[in-house]
């Protein structure tokens, strides 16, 4: 069973601008099926997951590409590094739109090879895990924006709060929503094949467990300020090494960091970045929480439900195309915070995330810093929102909106 992506238009669009089109993400959230999808029968498929095709690679590119002439479909691409330059020549000797559809589940190495040889070539798109509004079929309507033009032009889910933690236990990855699959072995094999496989294409690790400890030890933070500190304690290594693998986490698309909203006239204002997990099933694993139940009524359901909207309102910029968008938090030494920044053009649209299905005006009270903050940069401010689990979208102030989750 296909679930269409949303992503799969700009895909589209960019593959009839660019001689070459690259999408990244981690590993299983469908790159090649998306790009099979799109490419029908016009596109030969080739994976350097297969040893053979690699030694013929490394041992002559200009060979390879004789011998697969016309459009292809290049998956896991990082693992043939070498054959960045042959395909530049075939592209600057042709000049076609569409010639190559690459994909590749380790941006960490990829993105350098792709800069010093592609570039002004290749069209980049980052694919997430699948979204709540693709599993319910709904049209994809952009980026989530929190206007009052884009709220009022969005369609609501017609799905319950109790179907959405669901989700957030289940995970974003499509193998998980096509068949009948067991989630503890699957996140189990998964784990192990991403540290196994990608992880140790990056860095030499002696022992795969302290790995393992390390994820777990992230997630444990998941919506919290990232303290590398904390992490090497648990795990019983130094800063530096925590923060090469951190970055490992970033690049693979295991996580997402959201940067703080910062500039020089906010002298009270914290640089550190909060990192969230882009895929709240792997989340709940790590983390030994083993149902929806478990997860909606336990300790961290805060966390979760914070995770679950970074995530769905980080995948609806990736989907239009948008690999860096303009999302921050702010917090102070006075420990005041905003959970989420949404820059829209010239705009700043305040968030705040709650879990409550009873909004009140209190829960928004340092939205009162977002003039001060878009003073600074001369920037307009928006409709503040408080997403959260009442059922209906209320107007609780000429400025601030309630919002239904079901609106990501």
């Amino acid at each position: 069973m296909y679930i269409e992506r949303h992503i799969s238009q700009t895909l589209e669009d960019l593959r009839q601008q660019f001689p070459a089109v690259l999408v990244t993400g981690a590993r299983q959230v469908g790159k090649s099926t998306l790009l099979k999808h799109i490419a029908g029968e016009d596109y030969s498929y080739i994976t350097f997951d297969n040893p053979m095709i690699i030694e013929q690679v490394k041992a002559d590119p200009r060979l390879f590409l004789l011998d697969h002439p016309g459009k292809l479909i290049l998956d896991e691409i990082q693992l043939a590094p070498e054959l960045f330059p042959y395909l530049k020549m075939e592209i600057d000797r042709i000049g076609e739109p569409g010639m190559y559809l690459l994909s590749g589940s380790q941006a960490f190495h990829l993105m350098e090879n792709v800069s010093e040889t592609l570039a002004g070539r290749i069209a980049i798109l980052n694919l997430a895990g699948l979204s709540q509004r693709e599993l319910g079929n709904a049209p994809y309507q952009g980026p989530f924006i929190p206007s009052h033009e884009k709220i009022v032009e969005r369609s609501k889910l017609d799905i319950s709060n109790a179907k959405i933690w669901e989700f957030i236990c289940q995970g974003s990855y499509p193998q998980l929503h096509s068949r009948d699959t067991s989630h503890d072995v699957w996140y189990s094999s998964y784990s192990a094949t991403y540290v196994e496989r990608d992880v140790r294409q990056m860095i030499n690790i002696e022992d795969s467990g302290v790995f393992m400890r390390f994820l777990s030890s992230v997630a444990a933070r998941s919506g919290e300020l990232l303290n590398l500190s904390a992490i090497a304690k648990d795990i019983g290594k130094d800063s530096k090494t925590v923060a090469s693998w951190f970055n490992i986490l970033e690049a693979s698309g295991v996580i997402y960091v959201l940067r703080p909203w910062y500039n020089n006239h906010l002298n009270r204002a914290l640089k550190t970045a909060k990192i969230y997990f882009m895929d709240t099933g792997l989340l709940a694993w790590l983390t030994r929480w083993p149902s929806a139940d478990t997860i909606r009524t336990g300790a961290q359901a805060g966390q979760f439900f914070e995770t679950y909207i970074i995530s769905e309102i980080v995948k609806s910029f990736f989907n239009a195309g948008i690999i860096r968008p303009d999302l921050y938090f702010y917090r102070d030494k006075d420990k005041r915070e905003i959970d989420l920044i949404i820059q829209d053009a010239r705009t700043l649209y305040p968030v705040e995330i709650n879990m409550t299905a009873a909004p009140t005006t209190k829960m928004a009270k340092n939205f009162r810093l977002i003039p001060e903050l878009a003073k600074a940069d001369n920037l307009q401010v928006g409709t503040g929102t408080i997403l959260c689990q009442y059922p209906d979208p209320m107007h609780l102030s000429d400025t601030l909106l309630s919002l239904p989750v079901q609106y990501l």
